[in-house]
């Protein structure tokens, strides 16, 4: 699974740092994806999941 953020869409709310902070940072009030496009290691894969159904925007992309 690959995981994006629509920089667009994303409200800075924090709440896929808070489900998902080994995959998820913000910094200077912008989220990203630590990882960048590579995939999202199998032990995180839930937790992303969990932060793509609780992004108030649906920012968060998970192919």
């Amino acid at each position: 699974m690959i995981v994006r953020i629509d920089e667009d869409l994303c409200s800075q709310c924090g709440s896929c740092t808070e489900i998902c902070p080994e995959i998820f940072l913000m910094e200077d009030d912008k989220v990203f994806v630590k990882i960048g496009e590579k995939p999202v290691p199998r032990q995180y894969e839930e937790a992303c999941r969990e932060a793509a159904d609780a992004c108030p925007t649906e920012a968060i992309a998970i192919d």
